[in-house]
């Protein structure tokens, strides 16, 4: 799997790493597979210098742009970059240099996902030629390696009972397999396989700050580890359940890649017929379907809509237990249907337990009228 970098360029050891008699910007040397952790971690230092390209420094290193030596990140060493190359800041810049007229940048897009080494880019109809746009986004982000056109998600036979992603390479190494890393996890997963969605990010390290040590987790549709996996890096004991094999073989990976296959227990199969023998303190409901019926993140033939499942989450979910119910929601009804949703499901139990909200998010958009969210609520 591969984090991403770019081309070559002049360096030079640095022997004054405060950079006081000379002026030459600083870059750090890291080896290849840690570039988008240690980009991540330079970020989190502040030293990370977005102005300059990320470079190549032979086969298996990369030098990355710094403002000052790290103190904090691990490093091989700090150079001084002799010869540095601006980045350019803005993808409508990079095209008007490449000859776009105006009519051309009006067609181009206004946003694309970065997972790892990958860049993923919605091409709008009319764009006047994908083939230059996918090299503009290669300049734009020195550390991505490969550019996919995304196309949706498959509906058909296999890959439509797993809702994979549609896509096609318009730039780049073919190998799209990558590293992902949000917060200190690390997401192994091939973008053009299995779906993967940035406008989460939010999500998934609010739920490894929530937990606690040792606290039973089940998530009932894990996929490649997104809540999983920081909850597991929190300290918490995780029951996974997925049905995509694909997703599945990624969730074994990243557990033994984040180090927590301690803290994971995964299971190939359908979550309903786990819960039953489950006592949890905290479920977690990632999936949510769509209002046409669709699933963006990968998961298996489920034709249900998500509140389906609340039978299930209470079941597994032991006094006093939190679950986060996730469902998309028409704009006019949020918060309504959902909290109705939920109420119904407890009243059904029978059991005479109370519902208490302790909060209620918006994920993100997920379509026009519809939003993604979120609601924690305690059942005593």
């Amino acid at each position: 799997m591969r984090e991403g970098v770019e081309d070559e360029t002049a360096l030079e050891p640095s022997s004054n790493a405060t950079g006081e008699d000379t002026d030459t910007p600083l870059a750090v040397i890291v080896d290849k597979p840690r570039t988008e952790a240690a980009i991540e971690s330079l970020r989190v230092e502040g030293v990370y210098d977005d102005s300059r390209r990320v470079r190549e420094d032979g086969p298996d290193r990369v030098a990355l742009p710094v403002t000052e030596p790290p103190s904090a990140t691990e490093v091989l060493e700090v150079v001084r970059q002799v010869d540095p190359e601006p980045r350019s800041s803005d993808l409508e810049d990079i095209l008007a240099e490449r000859g776009w007229d105006e009519d051309a940048l009006a067609a181009a897009p206004g946003s694309w996902a970065v997972i790892g080494s990958v860049v993923v880019v919605s091409v709008p109809d009319g764009c006047p030629d994908e083939t230059e746009l996918a090299a503009a986004l290669l300049e734009l982000h020195g550390e991505a390696d490969s550019v996919l056109a995304d196309e949706g998600i498959e509906n058909d036979g296999t890959a439509g009972t797993y809702r994979e992603p549609r896509t096609r390479l318009l730039a780049g190494e073919s190998d799209t397999e990558t590293i992902h890393t949000e917060h200190g996890t690390r997401y192994g997963l091939d973008p053009a396989k299995v779906m993967f969605s940035p406008g989460n990010q939010a999500e998934r390290a609010r739920m490894g700050e929530l937990v606690e040590a040792d606290e039973r987790v089940f998530d009932m549709f894990a996929g490649i580890g997104y809540f999983t996996l920081p909850m597991a890096r929190a300290g918490a004991r995780v029951t996974a359940t997925e049905l995509n094999p694909t997703a599945f073989r990624y969730l074994l990976e990243n557990a033994m890649l984040n180090d927590v296959p301690d803290r994971v227990d995964a299971y190939m199969t359908d979550c309903r017929d786990l819960a039953g023998r489950l006592e949890a303190d905290r479920v977690v409901m990632g999936y949510y379907g769509s209002a046409d019926g669709t699933d963006e993140r990968g998961h298996g033939e489920r034709a249900e809509e998500a509140h389906e499942y609340l039978p299930h989450a209470l079941e597994a979910l032991s006094p006093g237990g939190v679950v986060h119910y996730h469902e998309a929601t028409p704009e006019s009804r949020l918060w309504e249907r959902p909290l109705e949703r939920l109420e119904r499901a407890v009243a059904d139990t029978g059991s005479g337990r109370t519902l208490e909200v302790l909060e209620k998010r918006r994920v993100k958009s997920h379509s026009a009228g519809v939003a993604h969210c979120v609601i924690d609520a305690r059942l005593e």
